[in-house]
This record gives structure tokens, sequence and C-alpha cells, in this order.
């Protein structure tokens, strides 16, 4: 019992009755740990003894019956009607499912309810599944995506069968190739990731109960007989997603009581049927689907909270629908196809009507559509995830775009006649991308919409001088802004804008401390990346007695400066920046100063940053050529120093001691060869974002397959990766 640690000192009569419980569960391990979970937390001796007691008055025949009278008794403790039934559908999924799927099964079965958003009814959901993992009926896992997940042992699963064969049938693998085992009291069948081919003519089950059919991921099914829908009209969830079925059955039009259909990945798909009689239909997940058009019928659909389309053919969301569709918490339309970026337009106006969203990515394509959606935005909006993209867009702008793990996204592209506008308070991510007639950020969005902002990209914007304006900053107690102006900034990106001089005031750098990249290429006139004071808002008197401040980025790791012909200073202040990894400085010839200040030991010498990889520069004349805080820096930074395409200068003379590190270094180090590639290729932000991406998904792809401990697992995940390449 000491293995689940309680939360509370148990008093010796409850402990001794403790005892008396694990003997109960004849040694054996799951059985004790099951037990333990389940009581977990309790400290009553009533409830103890009582616990005791049931215990004693269940019988068993065998070893076998042991363990399920002992695991029964731990699901029967579950007082949640809602809960027990959360933990017999997990049987369903013999490898496990991620949690986020699994709740949104849950919810499309009604298991979840009653609740006014969807953010709500998925917290429920975790909320359930961290009391089954508490209790042990459920183990946790990592997916293959690096999500979180559950699963059944063994044997609790062969437990949830049993009682559920009091209750209601179920189906689960293979079985369900043998037409006698369709019987009439079936309510649920699931088989994913198997090896499904088709569904013939001759099978038209008769069962009229079934509720739920998920055959995901058999990506080896191709056809699915109209005849097979005609007897299911109970039917609530049909999961075909991830197959290669070119054609749903006309029957599904007739299936009244769906709640979800999920086609997702079914790249083969040219024909959904109407959905005019569909009116329960609350899930359309259609993304990444084969289809050139959209299904009849959809503005009929009035119950509808969920629509994916992204990275269906249809190029422009149908005008009309939207206004219809007045319950959807979650619409999501861009996306990619066969490696082109393929986005849904949608109006506005039209988005605007629906005030109960929750999830929004889609493409306006004028910019006027995003003013009209904006101009809606209001408190009442409980909008927490949006994905913004404006203008027009081809792929090798989008090849520019960082696609994170952000939730609160906007990007501009090919706009002109940009005014202030009013964007959510909010906004994480901003990209601005060719917009000619910005000369500032400030011409794009008011200070009061920066302070959550994590991440800036400006690229190609030739007309932009400067990022920020006096206009900000004016109404600010100098020099240490207060209003929270890029407080939650991470990554800084600006390449190709020929016409910026300075890029952040010096004003700005105390909100700077949650900064962790800075990046700047090819801005041919770029002077200064932090502006001196007499450049900046900070007046006369404010500038001398403020000669000497030491400003600290702590969380800074990469600055990255390349192609910058007219760079002269990068802070005239010192910088303390304890963090730093990398540093990257190409093609700056009048850059003769380093800001960066050194830890000094005690002998008074300076000494690399502890988070120090690498330092690339064009030529070792160069390096000696630039001054430091510190006479010493120079040489205190020649081990790190990698010079044109060639290697570290001082490889040969690492300690032995340094050689210890090499496996934890060999995602930084660079070879002659390898180095000379990436050095040629500095100066193209557009490759290197590429490159960055590409390695990204090959080196997940190959750790989750050398983690994989069954075929049956390999086959689960090589399913989700064929699709996804």
């Amino acid at each position: 019992m000491r293995k689940l640690e309680h939360d509370v000192e148990l008093s010796p009569e409850v402990e001794q009755i403790a005892k008396s419980v694990t003997k109960e569960c004849a040694g054996l391990p799951l059985a004790i740990i099951t037990m333990a979970g389940s009581m977990r937390g309790v400290d009553d001796l009533h409830e103890w003894r009582n616990t005791l007691g049931k215990l004693k008055e269940s019988k068993a025949r065998d070893m076998e019956d042991e363990v399920f009278r002992l695991l029964r008794f731990s699901y029967d403790r579950l007082d949640v009607v809602a809960l027990q039934q959360c933990f017999l559908y997990c049987a369903l999924f013999p490898e496990g499912i991620s949690r986020d799927d699994l709740i949104g099964y849950l919810i499309d079965e009604g298991m979840i309810d009653g609740f006014k958003s969807r953010q709500a009814e998925f917290d429920e959901g975790h909320t359930m599944l961290n009391e089954l993992e508490n209790v042990c009926l459920l183990e946790s896992f990592d997916d293959y995506n690096g999500c979180r997940g559950v699963r059944m042992h063994d044997l609790i699963r062969d437990m949830t069968h049993q009682i559920q064969l009091m209750n209601c049938q179920i189906m689960v693998g293979e079985e369900l190739l043998d037409v006698d085992k369709w019987k009439e009291d079936l309510v649920r069948v699931s088989w994913t990731s198997g090896k499904l081919k088709e569904i013939s003519p001759s099978h038209s089950p008769m069962c009229p109960n079934l509720s739920t059919l998920l055959l995901p991921c058999n990506n080896t099914l191709k056809f699915i007989a109209d005849s097979f829908f005609k007897q299911l009209n109970r039917l609530k969830i049909l999961d075909l997603s991830n197959t290669n079925i070119e054609v749903l059955p006309d029957s599904v039009s007739d299936l009244m009581s769906l709640s979800a259909l999920l086609l997702k990945g079914c790249k083969q798909l040219r024909h959904v049927p109407s959905l005019k009689k569909l009116r329960l239909l609350k899930r359309l997940d259609l993304s990444d689907a084969g289809l050139e058009h959209l299904p009849q019928g959809m503005e009929y659909l009035s119950n509808l909270r969920y629509l994916k389309l992204n990275g269906c053919r249809q190029k422009e969301f149908p005008a009309g629908i939207l206004p219809k569709l007045s319950s959807l918490q979650v619409f999501v339309l861009d996306d990619w196809v066969n490696g082109q970026y393929a986005p849904v337009t949608v109006k506005g106006k039209e988005v605007a009507c629906l005030r109960k969203l929750e999830t929004l990515e889609c493409h306006f394509e004028l910019f006027s559509d995003l003013v009209g959606y904006l101009k809606s935005w209001d408190e009442t909006l409980s909008l927490n995830t949006y994905r913004f993209l404006v203008g027009q867009w081809n792929n090798d702008d989008i090849a520019f775009l960082e696609f994170s793990g952000r939730t609160k996204i906007v990007w501009l592209c090919n706009l002109d006649n940009l005014n202030c506008l009013k964007f959510p308070t909010d906004i994480q991510e901003l990209v601005i991308l060719k917009c000619i007639d910005a000369k500032s950020l400030c011409d794009v969005l008011s200070s009061q919409y920066t302070t959550e902002l994590e991440y800036i990209e400006i690229v190609l914007c030739d007309r932009m001088e400067s990022l920020l304006s006096s206009s900000w900053f004016c109404s600010t107690p100098l020099p240490f802004p207060s209003n929270g102006i890029f407080y939650h900034l991470k990554d800084f990106y600006c390449y190709g804008c020929t016409s910026m001089k300075k890029l952040f005031p010096i004003v700005l750098l105390p909100n700077l401390l949650n900064l962790e990249m800075i990046s700047v290429e090819r801005c041919d006139k770029m002077e200064e990346i932090i502006a001196t004071r007499e450049d900046s808002v900070v007046g006369e008197e404010s500038s001398s007695s403020c000669s000497s401040i030491e400003f600290n980025l702590p969380k800074l790791r990469h600055l990255s400066f390349v192609l910058l012909p007219e760079l002269k200073s990068i802070c005239r202040e010192k910088l303390n920046c304890s963090s730093l990894q990398n540093i990257i400085i190409r093609d700056c010839p009048k850059l003769k100063r380093m800001p960066l200040r050194l830890p000094v030991l005690d002998n008074g010498r300076p000494s690399p940053p502890p988070s120090l990889k690498e330092i690339y520069v064009d030529s070792k004349e160069w390096w000696e050529s630039v001054e430091w805080d510190h006479p010493n820096s120079n040489d205190a930074l020649l081990p790190f120093l990698v010079v044109g395409g060639g290697a570290r200068l001082l490889e040969e003379e690492r300690d032995e001691e340094d050689v210890e590190d090499n496996d934890d270094k060999m995602q930084y180090r660079v070879n002659a060869d390898a180095d000379s590639i990436f050095t040629g290729m500095q100066g193209h932000l557009l490759f290197l974002k590429l490159i960055q991406n590409q390695f990204r998904a090959l080196s997940t792809l190959l750790v989750d397959f050398f983690s994989c401990n069954s075929e049956a697992d390999l086959q689960h995940k090589w399913c989700h990766y064929e699709f996804d390449l």
C-alpha cells in the first residue's frame, strides 16, 4: 500500500485493516496497485472496514476469477456513472489512444455533456481521465506525436469486456470480419489500424442498436458497399479517418441519428452524399480529405459544433452557409495539400456571425475581410485558439512561416493601406510579409496588443524604417517602460527589410527579459540593432545620467546577424547574456564592437557563458579586430570559434575533459564539409527554415519507430505517418 503513498496519515486501526485488504489481494501486484489507487486518500475507519467486508464476501472460483473480483471491486467504487462509462469506453482501443481523441469521442457519445463550451468539456474529460489514472484503472503514455495518451492493462481490459457482456455488446479487432459476430445487440465496434480491405455488398448487418463504428487507420480499406449502412439506423459515431475509401456510400445520408462523421485524412475521397437529413450532426471532420467540393446540404446542419475542412481542395467556402451554422465552436479551414498550401478562403462578415466560436483557423483573402471580422470582436467572444492568414499567399511566402505550438496567430502578406487594427489583446505570434506600406509595427497594431506577443517575423517589407515609433513610449516613464510592450517576446526575425536602419529602441531593453532569439538578415541599411540614446525617445537628461547602464537579457540563446553591410553597432551599452548558446555574424564588415559582457573569474580573466556552444564568423582577422568590454574576451571565446567553412580553430587543442561532452555537443558541432554548406546558406532564411523543419520531422519519425515495442505498435504509428507524409 506504500507504493501509492496516501496523502493522509492512517491511524493504527486503519493501517491494520489496510494490511488485511492487501492480504485479500492474494499477492497479485496489479490487484494491489489497483486497490491501493481506489482507496487513495481514504482515512475513514468505517469506509476501510466496509471495503474489507465486501472483499471477503465476494467469492472466486480460480485465480483468474480472483483477479477479476478484485479489479471489479475498484471499478464498482467509481461513484459516478459517467466515469464508469468512460472507463469501459477505453476498452475499444487495445493499443491505447491519445487523450484528445478519446475526449472527442466521449463528447460525441454524450458521456460529457451539459457544458457551455468545448473547452469546458475537454477540462471535464481530462479530469475524468486523471481520476481513472489515479485509481490505476488506466495508465498514461506518450503517443507517436508526443501527446499524452491512456491505455489499459490487458487484464483490466478483459474485465471491462466481462462487464460489458452484462450490459451492452462490443466488438473489437478483427472479430468484425466474421459476419456471424454482428449480432442484434451489438452496440459498439472498433478496429483501429487494421487490415480491412473492403466491406462487400453481401454484408448488411442487422444491428439496430449499433451506436459507434470506429474504423480509423485501416489504410487498406477502399470500398464500403451501400448496403452496409442500410440497417444501422441508430448509428451516432462513424469514424473512417485515414482510410483509402473513394466514395462514402449514399446510405450514410439516411443515418439521421449521426452526431459525428469523421473522414480525416481520406485522401482518395471524391464523394460524400448529401448531409441534409443529418440534422443531429455535431462534429464533421473532412480535414485533409480529397474532396473537390463540399457536400450538399451543409446549410441544414444547425446543430453542428465542430467543422474541419482544412486540406480540402475547395478554394472558397460557399457564401450563405455560415450564418446558418450558429452553433459552431470549432471552425478550421487552412492547411497543406500534397506539400502545397491550400487555404479555403472565407468572408469576414460571415465568420462574424459565429458568436460561439472557440477555435478559428481561416484565410481572409482581402484585408477588408479581416477588418470586417475584427469589428465584431468584443468581450462576449470566447475565442481561445485562432490563426488568421490575411492577403495573397503563395507557397514561397508560406515557406517563411514557422508552424509552432502557439494558439493565437496572425499572418499578414502582400497587403497595402494597412491601418492600425483592433487586434485581439492576447495575440502570441505576428508575421508581416511583403506589406509594402508599413513603415513600422505601429502602422499595423497599437501597443496594447503587444503584451502577449511571443514571436514576431518581419519579411521583405521594403518601406519599413524601424520596428517601433516614439508614439508608443510618449506616455511611458523612461528609460524603463512599464506598459508591458514585448514583455513575453521570445523570438524575433527580420529578413530583407531594405529600408530599416534601427531595430529596437534602447528604452525597450528592460522589457525583453524573455527574449531568446534575434535574427536579422539581408537588411541593407541596418545600422544599429539597439538604437543609441540620441536616436531613441529618451531625453538628453536621461541619456547623460544612464550612460553606464548594463542591461540583462537572461534568456537570450541565439544571436544571428547576416548580410548587414551597414551594421555598425549591436548596442552601445553592455549586455549580460548568461544563457547565450550560438552567435552567427556573417558579412557585417563595419561591425567592430561586441557589447556582450562576459563573466569574470576570481583571477580577473573573462569566462565564456556556461551555455555557449559555437560562434560563427567570416574570418579570423575580423574576429581579432573586434573590440570587447574586456581585452581578453577574444582569447576566452576562441575555443568556440568557427571561421568560414572550417572547423573550430582550437578543436585540436581541446582538453581530454572536453571530449567527454562530445555526445551532448554533436547536435551543435558542424564538421568542415557540412559547415561549408551551412555557411553558404546562412543568408537564406527561407532555405534554413525548410531544412530545419525537414530534419525535425525526420528525427521525430526515427525516434518514434525505434521506440516501438511490437509489430502492432509499429503498424499503428506508420499508418499515421504515412498519411501525414
